[in-house]
């Protein structure tokens, strides 16, 4: 305890302009954190702003982050705007790493009132990277558009925020700080705690780990390798799978945080995670992962470098649930994918009669459905697969969800794969990716096509590709109306449908600092037996070129080809 209150103080500013959170938060370049007078002070006043005086007062919250370049300082100013602000305790990872699902679970399990993430998942880190903030509410998950709506209008005309600029956290020590402040009759503390070990405890309670000890260590334990992209997860990984579940150490490789990730981009992808996929087309291992940053992503891979799309991920999930304990108690409510993701996932729903929602891109949809008892398993194209037991997509979950199905199965990835694709057909699926191009040039492109589709014409249409022909069945920008609350997202993505279930998306990112990603989704069911094992490129490569030929994306962007391909 110190002898003296410290002093809280009310100062002046000026608002910015861009302060608008994307799906994902707010992210920006670091120098923008750095160079821009109270550009992070003000964010954050928003975030506090935007919680009611009566429920913020004597309320905890959850700091976390991913250990990028800026992320102790960013928690030293949160940590003081907090104690200023009327919040009575804030909870914090040791030496300030905290992953997001492990964020989301603390929150939860200590009835916080929200906490603030600092990431920016698996863009790059350093001090010419990236840096994100993002404000999670009391049920553990993203804020609601709602939400962050308000903290968006609140910083276009934010003219002062409060701050106990002499209170200073040791972020590297285990247990409680008390601070007494001037003019509050209670002290504010912080909490420093072990990272993984609250969220340790709630995975032992979903997974069977004395069969996942025995499939990694056991007579016959298989071989596997993970890599930690030298983001977040890495002493989660090192702590549950090496540790408790005896996988060797050096199953495990870039698991030490590093503030810029080892000068590589944490996103677990067949371009960024190449070294994983050459080591495992080796043959040595059986299982693969790779996750990002900010540990909420994950990428399957089998032996020899077998690909499992995020989207074929949760969909084997799906149809193998049961084997995961946590479901045999909950029993399934329900299942969810965004609308880029493919319909794999649909197949199984509609083989085991249990619910699919198709919603907009970014968890906080799955999480309404959550905290309404209707949704169990949900993922994302983007590298996201999680349950209802946290309100984030969760890497290090469908890790163990993957193992456990290993476990019970006792056949290969590949096998584990193929078998599904036999029982319920294929979806061939890619993403094609143009990131940091012309804002304007994004936008104009989208509108121009939106045009398109719109009208009555498009309908019916037929493209002709070599011997493939694609008639239109439906086309639009895409629309959720949350079955919940009824809330309604607009401008989600353009779809085109053909006839025979495939699809071509078109839709703009909303996560990244500089300029647009534009994102180019293909689709395409197969149910014949004889056409379920070709190289998706070349079975997908008519809808494609009708894709690149309708949007001219390479003439329009200046772009020869995409800056990466999953």
């Amino acid at each position: 305890m110190n002898d003296s209150p410290l002093q809280v103080l009310t100062l002046p500013t000026s608002p910015y302009p861009d302060q608008r959170p994307g799906t994902s938060g707010l992210r920006k370049k670091v120098h923008v954190f750095q160079s821009k007078k109270n550009y992070l002070h003000n964010f954050i006043q928003c975030i506090f702003s935007s919680i009611d005086l009566r429920d913020r007062q004597g309320s905890t919250m959850v700091v976390g982050g991913d250990g990028r370049y800026f992320n102790s300082t960013a928690i030293q100013v949160i940590v003081q705007m907090a104690a200023a602000n009327g919040v009575g305790r804030v909870v914090i990872g040791q030496n300030g790493i905290m992953s997001t699902p492990s964020v989301s679970c603390l929150i939860r399990k200590i009835k916080a009132i929200g906490g603030i993430i600092l990431t920016a998942s698996h863009n790059p880190g350093g001090p010419d990277g990236d840096f994100g903030i993002k404000f999670n509410t009391a049920n553990g998950g993203p804020a609601p558009e709602v939400v962050t709506s308000k903290v968006f209008q609140m910083s276009r005309i934010i003219e002062e925020y409060a701050i106990c600029p002499e209170l200073r956290v040791d972020l590297g020590t285990i247990g409680k700080q008390s601070f007494d402040l001037e003019n509050k009759f209670k002290p504010f503390t912080v909490e420093i705690v072990d990272p993984v070990e609250s969220y340790a405890n709630s995975l032992r309670n979903i997974f069977d780990f004395a069969v996942l000890k025995e499939l990694l260590s056991g007579d016959n334990h298989i071989q596997i390798r993970l890599d930690g992209m030298h983001g977040v997860i890495g002493p989660y990984v090192k702590k549950i799978l090496c540790e408790e579940l005896g996988s060797p150490a050096n199953s495990a490789i870039n698991c030490v945080p590093l503030e810029n990730f080892g000068g590589c981009h944490p996103d677990p992808n067949l371009s960024y995670a190449a070294d994983l996929v050459e080591t495992m087309k080796s043959g040595q291992y059986d299982f693969g992962a790779a996750f990002d940053g900010d540990g909420d992503r994950n990428m399957i891979l089998g032996k020899h470098g077998f690909f499992v799309t995020p989207s074929d991920s949760v969909a084997v999930i799906a149809a193998n649930i049961f084997c995961i304990p946590y479901f045999q108690h909950t029993g399934v409510r329900g299942f969810a994918r965004s609308m880029p993701t493919s319909a794999a996932l649909d197949m199984v729903a509609r083989a085991t009669k249990i619910q699919l929602y198709e919603t907009a891109t970014g968890w906080k949809f799955f999480g309404s459905l959550m905290d309404a008892g209707r949704l169990s398993l949900c993922g994302e194209e983007s590298f996201g697969t999680g349950s209802d037991y946290i309100r984030e997509k969760d890497g290090l979950w469908a890790v163990l969800a993957w193992l456990s199905i290993l476990a019970v199965r006792r056949q290969s990835v590949e096998d584990i794969m193929t078998d599904h694709w036999r029982t319920y057909g294929r979806n061939y699926y890619t993403r094609f990716d143009y990131e940091e191009v012309d804002l304007d040039a994004a936008v104009e492109m989208m509108l121009d096509l939106e045009l398109m589709v719109s009208d009555k014409t498009f309908i019916g249409q037929v493209f002709t590709v070599g011997e493939k022909k694609y008639q239109v069945e439906a086309a639009d920008n895409f629309e959720y109306s949350d079955p919940v609350d009824g809330t309604i997202s607009r401008n989600q993505g353009l779809r085109i449908l053909f006839k025979g279930g495939s699809r071509i998306i078109f839709r703009l990112s909303g996560t990244d600092s500089f300029g647009a990603t534009v994102r180019l989704y293909i689709d395409s069911y197969e149910k014949d037996i004889n056409k379920l094992f070709q190289d998706p490129q070349v079975a997908l490569a008519e809808l494609v070129t009708i894709a690149l030929q309708l949007s001219q994306i390479h003439e329009r962007t200046g772009r020869r080809g995409p800056s990466v391909i999953t």
